[in-house]
């Protein structure tokens, strides 16, 4: 049994689906596919059920998924004992997400600022993950949008940040400055599903019946690229993006437009570990963190 098999493993039970988790781990899918069935002959047992349409874990891959985590988290654990000692201490290492745009080069700018000699990595993994390892300490900290469950992590208020629908082109929405949620009833919504990113699925939903209606559930929304692809090309359909993240993704065929009636805006928070002594950098960190909320 390898690390890198039980990485690929954990990829594709988050994902559960083999073509995002080869994405998500910049590898091509057929080595995903090769290393899980080798871990699954190595353990003697079938972790995931496949079909065309569909993977989902074994009752011996939900037991297994937790072990499999706790391997990966001491393994973390025990490079960054090594990098922290290494470098006296003053790594931050911080979990962020897609999309943050200008924001993150903020923080991070006014972070060089407070803490010049400090190192910093960037780490990038699902967001359920990312505040699992503030909580082992394999991460120092996290960027998170929205509430999630806070159980050893404080979270401190960085920005709001607006959300905006992406349309196809060629819809008569898409001539519009605005987009009222009333407008959208008759049209497919792709999102997240809540075991991805429950807070901004619950968002979406509360504004759609606060606008009278009930939103008519299309595709899962998969990755930016495949999504929007599909949205400019295909059937009519809507899907929403931080105004941050539009901004990186001009798509042929897409248009983005602010939402109203009402106008759905995500907090977004810096979570860092509630039990432990925080170091001068991550005190540096979270110091930067409100800098930008007060501005």
């Amino acid at each position: 049994m390898e690390l890198r098999q039980l990485r690929y493993f954990l990829a594709v039970a988050e994902e559960l689906h083999f073509g995002r988790a080869a994405e998500r781990l910049h590898i091509v899918q057929p080595a995903v596919s090769q290393q899980v069935r080798r871990l699954e002959r190595s353990l003697g047992v079938t972790l995931f059920t496949r079909s065309t349409r569909s993977v989902a874990l074994t009752e011996a891959g939900q037991r297994f998924l937790p072990h499999a985590l706790a391997v990966l988290a001491a393994a973390d654990r025990a490079a960054d004992s090594v990098t922290e000692f290494r470098s006296s201490g003053s790594l931050v290492r911080l979990g962020t997400s897609e999309g943050l745009g200008d924001r993150l080069d903020v923080l991070l700018g006014a972070f060089a600022r407070l803490a010049p000699s400090a190192s910093l990595e960037l780490v990038h993994a699902p967001t359920v993950q990312r505040l699992q390892r503030v909580r082992d300490g394999s991460l120092s900290a996290t960027i998170v949008r929205g509430s999630w469950p806070s159980s050893g992590l404080d979270f401190t208020p960085l920005w709001m940040d607006d959300v905006l629908v992406a349309l196809p082109a060629s819809h008569p929405l898409a001539s519009c400055s605005d987009v009222s949620f009333a407008s959208l009833a008759s049209l497919p919504v792709r999102l997240s599903p809540p075991s991805r990113n429950q807070p901004l699925y619950d968002l979406v939903v509360s504004c759609c019946r606060e606008a009278g209606f009930e939103p008519v559930l299309g595709k899962e929304f998969t990755t930016a690229q495949d999504t929007l692809g599909t949205l400019g090309f295909g059937r009519p359909h809507w899907t929403v993006f931080y105004r941050a993240h539009a901004n990186l993704l001009p798509i042929p065929g897409v248009v983005f437009r602010p939402l109203v009636e009402p106008s759905p805006r995500m907090q977004t928070y810096l979570a860092t570990p509630a039990d432990r002594r925080l170091t001068p950098e991550l005190v540096a960190l979270i110091e930067a963190a409100r800098t930008i909320e007060e501005k």
